[in-house]
């Protein structure tokens, strides 16, 4: 147990001293980076490839992953409450396979964005299943955040004309959101019980068998260079994982969350330097109205757990 707790938190004394910045935030500023470049490369890969293909390749490589660093820390993989650790797994998997649909048919930070207003949902499902109390200022965060949401879809029969995005990937993204949410709050019951890896594990677990049958009806064989990426989102979303694992552990809950907004950003630049897209100024105010909305939210619900760390996931 000692040489576990030794494995997971290396060397962190002297590295509030040597950065300018807390090693914790450095470790989340990481994550969502290697985030970024994740939807980046499913959103390059997935022009050709079909959806769960990606999901099963990713899950399949997570699992590999996972599995090696449990047996390096010598722990169990299949933790205690199995029950609860499936069910945070099948939403992982719905999520992940929303979110990554929903990456190949919007403009990456669009997607992106959609999938961050997943603490709205967050605070909504806490409220119902686990009695968390929802305070009026979470009320206008979530009110201001579905105003964002109509400017950055902006639907005819609100603007006239033509909806600057279809309607069904961004349905689509807001699922995503909606099981992103249920798994953190099922995650959060967990955290007491189980090690953040074999949460990662049990994700995994059940999403690469249950995108099999999903990809086998469309596969396509990759090609050339999609091999490499395909390998190449598992190496850094796994990566991600990490960051964010040790971010959490390191760092308070409330900075660590604010940072992790830092993906929404970095998917704008992707979408301006690389596909040539760029926001108009309807779509930039919806996107203040959500981020501001969101952090309000992670805040409100940072100050309720101010003890609170180490969820173990982020994208889904």
């Amino acid at each position: 147990m000692l040489d576990d707790r030794r494995r997971l938190q290396p060397s962190i004394s002297v590295s509030r001293h040597d950065s300018s910045l807390p090693v914790g935030l450095l470790y989340m500023m990481g994550a969502a980076f290697f985030f970024s470049v994740m939807s980046l490369l499913v959103k390059w890969v997935g022009q050709r490839l079909p959806t769960f293909e990606i999901v099963m390749v990713r899950s399949v490589l997570m699992l590999i992953f996972a599995y090696g660093h449990l047996c390096w820390l010598g722990r169990d993989p299949w933790g205690h409450d199995r029950p609860r650790l499936l069910l945070r797994g099948v939403l992982g998997f719905c999520a992940l396979s929303c979110f990554y649909y929903s990456i190949t048919h919007l403009p990456l930070a669009d997607a992106t964005l959609l999938q961050y207003l997943n603490p709205i949902f967050t605070a909504l499902i806490a409220a119902l299943f686990l009695g968390e109390a929802i305070r009026t200022l979470e009320i206008g965060g979530m009110v201001a955040s579905l105003v964002g949401v109509a400017l950055i879809q902006q639907p005819p029969f609100l603007f006239g004309g033509e909806a600057r995005l279809a309607a069904f990937p961004v349905m689509v993204a807001l699922g995503g959101a909606l099981f992103s949410a249920g798994a953190y709050v099922t995650v959060r019951s967990l955290r007491s019980t189980e090690h953040p890896i074999v949460i990662i594990f049990f994700f995994s677990l059940v999403a690469a068998p249950a995108s099999v049958p999903l990809a086998w009806s469309s596969a396509i064989v990759p090609r050339g260079g999609e091999w490499g990426l395909l390998i190449a989102i598992g190496v850094v979303t796994y990566v991600a994982q990490i960051c964010l694992t040790r971010g959490l552990q390191l760092e308070k809950a409330g900075r660590a969350t604010a940072i992790t907004y830092l993906q929404i950003v970095f998917a704008f630049g992707w979408d301006m330097l690389i596909f040539d897209q760029y926001p108009t100024a309807l779509s930039s105010l919806g996107a203040v109205l959500i981020v501001g909305s969101a952090l309000t939210i992670a805040w409100v619900r940072a100050r309720q757990r101010s003890a609170s760390s180490g969820d173990g996931n982020a994208d889904a």
